[in-house]
């Protein structure tokens, strides 16, 4: 079993889907967390378990240099706040590309700037961007914005991992394929209208997934646990691609 026993996790994203699983994983796995959000039914009930969460827009720089003021250093970082666009790109306006990265990309940034002064004081840590295999690793239909910022948040990765090794910092990317989350859930009800039901926009997912389903928050939440531990301190500059065999 995986422990987290001493570590101070901050999550972004954490009141559905990966992110929630994350903090959820990482509380059971004996760490504080702080779980952060714009959702607060979702945080909520993150609450009612007993995890500590705060009422957070990931894209709010001002609002994210006050709490980390206010926070003692932390030893994880996990950004899962994220945003899918659907279209090519002559179909995404300069509003969705910019949204793309604002939310994708732009977080990450204001995060990762105001927790690593704390971190590197603090003896280093880890820190962990959720990207997608949509992105630099492969093409899809439909994902010209959305994987244009998740290739930056690869690029990212890799730059705060070398730039901040000394320094005692760890900086990997995970790369989901097709999970189960709310979002997808959304995407889900858009064809609707073009598939007929709920559960026949469901199947559409699962028939085009090598395994025949679709990856759960927790199968990533898992190998999350394990680059925050001290069992992943070899790892880092990496983008982990958990995708159910599409790549294979």
């Amino acid at each position: 079993m995986i422990s987290l026993e001493g570590k101070r996790i901050f999550v972004t994203g954490a009141a559905a889907g990966m992110g929630r699983s994350i903090a959820e994983l990482s509380a059971a796995a004996g760490a504080e967390v702080l779980a952060t959000d714009v959702a607060k039914e979702g945080l909520a009930e993150l609450e009612a378990k007993g995890i500590q969460t705060a009422v957070l827009d990931a894209t709010d720089k001002d609002a994210i240099d006050d709490l980390f003021g206010r926070q003692a250093p932390f030893t994880g970082i996990v950004n899962t706040a994220g945003w899918v666009h659907h279209g090519t790109l002559t179909e995404t306006d300069d509003a969705a590309w910019r949204r793309s990265f604002n939310i994708n990309v732009d977080s990450m940034f204001y995060v990762i700037s105001a927790a690593l002064p704390g971190m590197v004081k603090n003896g280093g840590g880890s820190i962990i961007n959720m990207a997608s295999i949509a992105s630099s690793i492969k093409g899809f239909k439909f994902r010209a914005a959305y994987a244009s910022s998740k290739a930056a948040v690869i690029g990212l990765t890799k730059s705060v991992a070398v730039d901040y090794m000394d320094d005692g910092i760890r900086c990997n990317a995970i790369c989901p394929g097709t999970t189960e989350t709310p979002s997808l859930h959304g995407r889900m009800n858009a064809l609707v209208d073009e598939l007929g039901s709920f559960e026949a926009a469901r199947q559409w997912f699962v028939d085009r997934q090598p395994m025949k389903r679709l990856g759960q928050p927790d199968e990533i939440g898992m190998f999350a646990l394990y680059l925050l531990s001290d069992a992943g301190n070899f790892a880092t500059g990496q983008s982990y691609i958990i995708d159910g065999g599409i790549l294979a």
